[in-house]
């Protein structure tokens, strides 16, 4: 068995930005593992709010003893975006090894195309409002807010978007007296949605207000370990397998989540059709996904998912799975 790891860089259509910063690349690690001939491959993005950076995430990479195996990486690596581009790589290899796709192999039917959201980046109102006017015929548009002016700028993008259905993003960004402030205006403007309103850590203010609106963990969900502190608190959690670890850790957190009354949403970060390709089976049956990452890049890989608008459909082999 050979394991490669490389970073890889891909530029983005546009700035692209959250509350905690800006990024104009996507900075991705692509993996390969070959085994008698055959070769499966995985992508994930280092993330720094996860204390990931490329050189980390290769590192963790390379320091695998080999061969290994999907159940050995579990116990080799935790959760996070080293895991994850191992995790599919052996997956795809296995698919490829069996004759088989990766939905056989686990077990599950075959997937079918689903409608992803388009994720409209933070800025002032009258450039989200150009944003919005120009994906207006969107089904579902995520809206990233978290800080001074978020309900102007959500008023702006509902104005341009009248017919979209819309979930917002705070990233982390909101304090109580913002959530509540906003809540009655994001009710008013028919907002489905509200991700991670408060810090990691400081969630626990969710027992006492109000929910009106589902309320979804993103950065306080990363496996299973997470969900008995979420129960009560949160109404759906964001699957994205770059926190998970993988496809292995994510279908099985998925399962565990939906036995216990969690809504799904399966998201992304802002990487290639390589790392979203695996996330299309989370998706199935989720109640939102949040799959547009290569939508957002000026070029992705050669070999790429298929979209029709917001219709987002399964791998071919030639990609993943």
């Amino acid at each position: 068995m050979k394991l490669r790891a490389r970073a890889e860089q891909f530029p983005l259509a546009r700035t692209f930005s959250i509350s905690r910063g800006s990024r104009t690349v996507a900075d991705v690690v692509t993996v390969s593992v070959e085994a008698n001939g055959d070769t499966g491959f995985g992508e994930c993005v280092p993330y720094a709010r996860y204390d990931e950076s490329i050189g980390s995430v290769i590192g963790a990479i390379q320091s695998l003893r080999l061969p290994v195996d999907r159940n050995e990486l579990q116990q080799c690596l935790p959760p996070g975006a080293a895991r994850n581009a191992v995790d599919c790589a052996l997956w795809d290899l296995e698919a490829k090894q069996a004759g088989l796709r990766v939905w056989e192999l686990a077990g599950q039917a075959e997937p079918g195309p689903v409608v992803t959201a388009y994720t409209l980046s933070l800025d002032d109102p009258t450039e989200m409002a150009h944003q919005a006017a120009r994906q207006a015929s969107r089904p579902l548009l995520k809206i990233k807010l978290g800080g001074p002016g978020d309900l102007e700028r959500l008023e702006a993008v509902r104005s341009a978007a009248p017919a979209a259905r819309i979930i917002v993003d705070a990233n982390e960004g909101w304090t109580v007296s913002a959530y509540e402030r906003l809540i009655p205006a994001f009710l008013d403007l028919g907002i489905e949605m509200v991700e991670q309103p408060f810090p990691v850590g400081e969630d626990a203010v969710l027992d006492e207000v109000e929910r009106p609106i589902p309320v979804c963990a993103d950065e306080s969900c990363h496996d299973r370990t997470s969900l008995a502190r979420l129960s009560g608190r949160y109404d759906m959690i964001n699957i994205k397998l770059d926190k998970t670890g993988g496809l292995t850790e994510a279908m099985a957190l998925r399962d565990l989540a939906r036995e216990r009354g969690f809504e799904i949403m399966v998201g992304c970060m802002v990487g290639t059709s390589l790392a979203m390709a695996p996330a299309v089976l989370v998706a199935q049956g989720a109640a939102v996904t949040d799959l547009d990452g290569p939508l957002l890049l000026a070029a992705d890989r050669e070999t790429a998912l298929r979209y029709e608008g917001s219709d987002l459909f399964p791998p071919a082999s030639g990609l993943w799975g």
